[in-house]
């Protein structure tokens, strides 16, 4: 029966070569641009390294700060928090596996080897813990351990990139030293390269944030400052525990502050990936549900918009089609039996394009990287790097077939339904009304 369906779906397709080009052209253009859509979507919630944990990440990227006897009732400090409530307020948390404490923002700092010129990196100074929650591929050395980082040794990751235009290679210079920002740095493992789109994980060298004079401080009480903190769960079903266990030990330090006045006030936070992504500010909460529905509207206007012109083309192919239909009635094929062969044999087509579009989506993220994935605010000149572990999931393949059925059945279905409830007679007859 499928061998069937395949063969009427390519006879109809020779028998109306140019309205067969251009259904499958407009289907093809359908799909390719829902998808260039779920995949910017895709980018920022699908894991792939170093973010691999991505699902079982939640994240304290900004705090919110009040001291009504200071600033009245309206006032608030927004932005990153400092060591101090990253230590005694999420650090100490029993629930997460890990928690890990980073500065927020790269900073784009000049490193260099005697004798050779100066140039750029983005640096991101972080904890040991770093190492364990995101998950880098070493192509030598290894990531620097809780005791280097206590002690605040000069040492760094760097990617492979960065000790090739240090060194030459990327093999057999852990140990060797190198000048950051001017200042001796002895390189303690070397990464693959990592793309931009690992918003949280990405920069092109890491060092202890001890190793610096960088202010663990800066304001507020000292509960603002430069850093940011993510808790790694032990599966997504412990969320829930460890936003109650937060909230507990946020509560407890502000009783600790109360006489100060200080109150931190946390927006509902830890955000899950999904949330992160979204939070554009630090004093606004991010709207995930209008998210969601200004997607499915864009969703929604990418699938009708074409099945309307789809559907008259279906339409115009079935007319040819009648008197078959009539004389497979006459013969005791029931309607459903032949509205589900049309669909069948549409949603062949439709498949057909699905897989054009689907390929021409990733041949264009892949060549305009930068159009398609450029970042409304970032801190660093590099463009987005994409590779398949980045674009392809199994999610990717499953929306895709999703949209190609969604589209077969708002193009095919009410023609189908027209076909299958023609009079025998005036269908035999070749009369369509």
């Amino acid at each position: 029966m499928i061998k069937q369906y395949f063969q009427q779906a390519w006879a109809q397709l020779r028998q109306n070569p140019i309205i067969s080009v251009v259904n499958v052209t407009g289907t093809a253009l359908a799909i390719f641009l829902i998808m260039l859509v779920v995949m910017t979507q895709q980018v920022q919630v699908e894991p792939f390294a170093p973010e691999s944990n991505r699902d079982r990440i939640l994240y304290y990227k900004n705090t919110s700060v009040r001291n009504e006897k200071m600033w009245g009732a309206d006032d608030s400090s927004n932005g990153c928090m400092s060591v101090q409530v990253a230590d005694q307020c999420f650090r100490t948390l029993t629930t997460p596996e890990a928690c890990t404490v980073y500065i927020t923002w790269n900073v784009t700092t000049p490193v260099s080897v005697p004798g050779q010129p100066t140039f750029s990196v983005d640096l991101k100074e972080t904890d040991d813990v770093f190492w364990r929650v995101f998950d880098f591929s070493f192509l030598d050395g290894k990531p620097y351990d809780k005791a280097t980082f206590d002690a605040g040794l000069p040492v760094a990751v760097i990617t492979r990139s960065v000790s090739r235009s240090l060194f030459g290679t990327d093999r057999d210079v852990a140990g060797r030293e190198f000048l950051l920002n001017h200042a001796p740095y002895r390189v303690s493992g070397v990464v693959e390269d990592v793309s931009t789109l690992a918003s949280t994980a990405y920069a092109q060298v890491w060092i202890p944030y001890t190793s610096t004079d960088t202010p663990k401080d800066v304001d507020a009480g000292g509960i603002m400052g430069s850093f940011s903190c993510a808790l790694l769960a032990r599966s997504r079903a412990d969320f829930p525990a460890i936003r109650a266990e937060s909230d507990r030990s946020v509560r407890a330090y502000n009783e600790a502050r109360k006489e100060e006045g200080w109150e931190i006030f946390m927006r509902n936070r830890p955000y899950d990936q999904e949330k992160n992504a979204l939070a554009s500010s630090s004093n606004n909460e991010p709207d995930l549900e209008g998210a969601r529905n200004s997607r499915l509207m864009v969703y929604l206007i990418l699938l009708i918009v074409p099945a309307i012109n789809l559907s008259s083309m279906t339409q115009s192919r079935l007319r040819q089609r009648v008197a078959e239909i009539g004389v497979r009635r006459a013969f005791g094929c029931t309607r459903m039996e032949l509205a589900g062969q049309i669909l069948a044999e549409n949603f062949i087509v439709t498949l057909l394009a699905g897989v054009i579009g689907f390929a021409l989506s990733l041949l264009f993220a892949f060549t305009a990287n930068e159009l398609l994935f450029s970042q409304g605010f970032s801190r660093t000149l590099n463009p987005p790097m994409v590779d398949a572990s980045i674009l392809i999931h199994a999610s990717t393949f499953g929306w895709a077939l999703l949209f190609c059925f969604v589209l077969n059945l708002l193009s095919a279905g009410i023609p189908a339904w027209r076909a299958v409830r023609m009079n025998i007679v005036e269908s035999i007859g070749g009369r369509l009304h």
